[in-house]
């Protein structure tokens, strides 16, 4: 009986431990960039479909910018008649993709061959943007004007402007979390672009910029704050206050780095493809 009580126990903690490992998302990015690199540079589709159906059943997918690791697997699963999970699946892909603009029309013929028309497919885009958190739309709207009030050529209101941002941020962190893409959206207010590197990149003068560091990183982890974001910054403010030289290579470009061999290690340890990888989506990309 004392033997059963000891199994459940270790059960029960090996249980934990493991259900843990599954929310550090530093660990889902890394997964993707090896997943990617298959079909991207060892041109195995086949075995990406089956690890990326592995890692999606333990994670809740992200769809990142460039990578587009789900809406590539949905794609890939379709072109060698895998299953991916159908309707249910592209459902899922919607809200990932609704805040690019325009970018549900590379999934149309996918969405009408599952039974998804495009009218239903913008009223769930529609009923996603009811859905985001209004009272920081509204916020990081005027946020990104503050931030580029005058060109950024005043240095007093820069400063000033600077510091009222840092204050919402922490105040958003503190009441809301995150203000990620799926809390806020990429266009507010009037057509507001708003992607959270530059508001972040322009806090690296800030007293709080320790703060802004050992948060982003948490929110890294949970998968709210995208490892890039994060990385820009620590590269401005090492290039232009701590004067360490760049560390990832996102700031400015991969040519500013003295040692690349470092650079990935580093970028391995938040989630980011290596330099090289990199440079093969950044191509991919703009070849489409």
């Amino acid at each position: 009986m004392k033997r059963n009580s000891i199994l459940i126990y270790l059960f029960i903690i090996i249980s934990i431990v493991l259900s843990c490992k599954s929310n550090d998302y530093i660990v889902y990015y890394n997964r993707v960039n090896e997943i990617d690199s298959l079909f991207r540079i060892a041109s195995q589709p086949e075995k990406a479909i089956k690890q990326y159906r592995k890692l999606f059943k333990k994670y809740n997918p992200k769809n990142q910018e460039r990578i587009k690791e789900y809406g590539t697997y949905i794609k890939l699963a379709d072109q060698y008649q895998k299953n991916f999970g159908g309707k249910k699946s592209l459902y899922k892909l919607i809200p990932l993709i609704a805040p690019y603009e325009g970018s549900e029309k590379n999934y149309f013929s996918l969405f009408q061959k599952y039974g998804i028309d495009s009218t239903e497919v913008k009223q769930r885009i529609a009923d996603w943007e009811k859905g985001l958190n209004k009272r920081l739309v509204d916020s990081f709207s005027i946020a990104f004007i503050r931030d580029q009030a005058e060109g950024r050529r005043n240095p007093q209101l820069m400063e000033k402007n600077d510091r009222i941002n840092a204050e919402l941020l922490k105040w958003t962190f503190e009441h809301y979390g995150y203000p990620s893409i799926q809390k806020i959206g990429l266009i507010g207010n009037d057509g507001v672009f708003m992607p959270m590197h530059p508001l972040f990149s322009h806090m690296v003068n800030s007293k709080e910029y320790p703060y802004f560091k050992a948060k982003m990183l948490e929110y890294i982890k949970s998968g709210d704050c995208i490892p890039k974001d994060y990385a820009n910054m620590v590269d401005r403010h090492n290039l232009q206050i701590s004067k360490e030289g760049i560390l990832y290579g996102i700031y400015l470009s991969y040519d500013a780095i003295v040692d690349t061999i470092k650079a990935d290690q580093e970028r391995k340890k938040i989630g980011i493809p290596s330099i090289k990888h990199s440079s093969k989506i950044t191509k991919d990309y703009f070849k489409k």
